[in-house]
């Protein structure tokens, strides 16, 4: 039995009350939320100054120490260096960029005669283009003073957060999310059991829930095991034995454009779901924004179900 899913006759007005709720949300908190971020981005910045002798002394060896400096650092320069771009005007390794960014690490098997070359070009190219408006003392030859090393670093903070904007609202959506679920759950009488090491989904006990777990499934002809990761798992309080849990993916968009990009990515998850535990397995989205009658189409022909976070009473037709 469907929830949503099959009442195409309602969807266009709760397409519309998604977005004012989203907008709603937005305009009060996610201000706050960049705010917030940007105060964090502004100590990060000014511990960055400190380490490289207010970005006098950017070399290799500071990078190796502090792989964390190479995303401010591009805010650093005039322009503003896209990664991508960095690594075409160093003419660098694409990996060892992602690496050092994404993961914060050196890449462990790149050959250390490598990796010294490619952190001296970027060292050299980032010295070579920092913003000497930000930094007079690069004209001057003096030592900036407090108030100087300040308002630089609040500049670069907001460079920062600028290229880092959509993150940072996904990021405070996505845990707002998450809270809205914890108290609506635990007003039922549910236990949060995110904490709990080594836990399987299978085995639940009823009246549990939890975010981030890992669904093993099995792919191909070999029945390779892969993880596949969801955002909340609900053992409903009244679950027979052998039931499967309830299985929900968080979705928030602040426009109709991402979330068509992306929808494939739901399918793709409960093709391989039910490939490994049958067509039993329940697997539903929690929409909150922009999500248009495209996108809910094509996952219904999908088979997948969703709840609107404007409407999260639906939850309990789903056994929860």
């Amino acid at each position: 039995m469907s929830v949503n899913a099959d009442k195409t006759s309602r969807w266009k007005q709760d397409i519309t009350q998604s977005v004012d709720f989203y907008n709603k949300w937005f305009m009060q908190y996610a201000p706050k939320a960049y705010r917030d971020t940007r105060v964090k981005a502004i100590k990060q910045v000014e511990a960055a100054m400190k380490l490289t002798s207010n970005l006098t002394d950017i070399t290799p060896t500071v990078l190796r120490g502090k792989p964390a400096l190479l995303g401010m650092l591009r805010m650093a320069t005039a322009p503003p260096i896209a990664r991508d771009r960095l690594v075409g005007l160093a003419e660098v390794s694409q990996n060892l960029v992602r690496e050092i960014e994404i993961k914060g690490k050196i890449p462990p098997r790149m050959p250390e005669t490598l990796i010294n070359t490619e952190l001296e070009k970027i060292s050299r190219l980032i010295v070579q283009m920092l913003d000497k408006d930000i930094f007079p003392w690069f004209e001057t030859g003096e030592i900036p003073d407090d108030e100087e090393v300040h308002r630089a670093s609040t500049i670069v903070a907001d460079r920062l957060c600028g290229s880092q904007s959509d993150p940072i609202i996904r990021n405070a959506q996505e845990r707002r999310q998450f809270d809205y679920v914890k108290q609506w759950l635990e007003l039922r009488g549910y236990s949060d059991v995110s904490s709990a090491k080594g836990l399987k989904f299978e085995k639940m006990t009823p009246g549990t829930f939890v975010f981030r777990l890992n669904i093993p499934v099995k792919l191909g002809i070999e029945r390779k095991q892969v993880n596949v990761p969801v955002d909340i798992v609900i053992m409903p309080k009244l679950a027979k034995a052998g039931e499967l849990p309830l299985l929900i993916e968080a979705k928030s968009a602040g426009d109709f454009t991402n979330p068509n990009k992306r929808r494939k990515e739901e399918a793709m998850k409960i093709s391989q779901l039910r490939k490994t535990y049958g067509n039993n397995i329940h697997y539903v989205l929690f929409l909150c924004g922009y999500f248009d009658s495209g996108y809910l189409g094509y996952e219904a022909a999908e088979g997948i179900d969703w709840v609107w976070e404007h409407r999260i009473e639906d939850l309990a037709q789903f056994g929860v």
